[in-house]
């Protein structure tokens, strides 16, 4: 894997790992904020008889009203401004009419371009009262991916993330999906690297500051395989265990991480009891 300085490479993916500087940091700190905002939004709104297509309008229009586009409108076909992945759905849930039920768990991805810069973030709600196994599911999955960012440093590497999470998470008896990972984000959706959520320490492309990727584990409380739907989109886990995710875009700096989309509101950790 080689590396290209952002301001000079193509608006393309080219296999090449992109270096940004501080105008890359600045784009990325306003997309990533506009996001977090759109997901404190919607920590108001979750609730039983809620339907993900309201919660995937409420997106759509915070976007508008911010100067923003949803990333994921229209993008390979795909019709909605979210991604909402309710119980078994481990990721690419398609919002629809169907009311949120008390006891769901449901993640909620957001992606807004804004300035030419893709904000990327992902969290879980609960829906009312949820059972214990899924609380613990949310805080083992939110502590992975806290985990995997705080293994981020430059001179570090790709695979010390995937360790940091995959041996905090498999002790616990729950597993890591691995048919779908992070990735290199900036002024493109998707780039490189790919970040796995399992690996080996010292593994991988090395760490230097200005990478910018999505860190992204999603747990299951059961096996990790998972299973894609029909709609090509909507992946489930095989043996319909619970699933979650938690996702955040950082970005390498001089002395080790920096966060984009953390909440404004402070809707860091799961919540529960609403």
């Amino acid at each position: 894997m080689t590396y290209v300085e952002a301001a000079s490479a193509p608006l393309r993916k080219t296999g090449q790992i992109r270096l940004h500087g501080p105008e890359g940091f600045e784009g990325m700190r306003r997309a990533g904020r506009l996001a977090a905002e759109a997901l404190d939004l919607i920590h108001e709104m979750v609730a039983p008889g809620v339907s993900t297509e309201a919660i995937d309008n409420l997106v759509f229009e915070f976007a508008m009203d911010s100067g923003a586009i949803p990333a994921t409108l229209m993008y390979r076909g795909y019709r909605k401004s979210t991604c909402t992945s309710i119980n078994h759905v481990v990721c690419h849930g398609i919002p629809n009419e169907k009311p949120l039920r008390e006891g769901d768990i449901v993640n909620v991805d957001v992606t807004l371009i804004f300035d030419g810069w893709y904000g990327d973030s992902s969290r879980m709600y609960p829906v009312g009262e949820i059972p214990r196994r899924a609380e613990r599911l949310l805080d083992v999955t939110y502590e992975s991916m806290m985990r995997g960012i705080a293994a981020v440093k430059p001179g570090g590497h790709v695979g010390d993330i995937g360790a940091a999470i995959q041996d905090y998470v498999e002790p616990l008896h729950m597993s890591v999906v691995r048919d779908f990972c992070g990735h290199g984000v900036g002024q493109l959706f998707h780039d490189e690297p790919n970040i796995v959520h399992v690996g080996r320490l010292g593994e991988g492309p090395e760490l230097l500051p200005g990478m910018i990727f999505t860190v992204e584990p999603m747990i299951n409380l059961g096996r990790p395989h998972v299973k894609v739907l029909s709609d090509g989109w909507t992946a489930v886990t095989r043996d319909r265990a619970l699933s979650a995710q938690f996702e955040h875009s950082v970005g390498v700096t001089e002395t080790g991480v920096e966060i984009f989309t953390l909440s404004p509101k402070g809707y860091h950790k799961p919540i529960f009891g609403g």
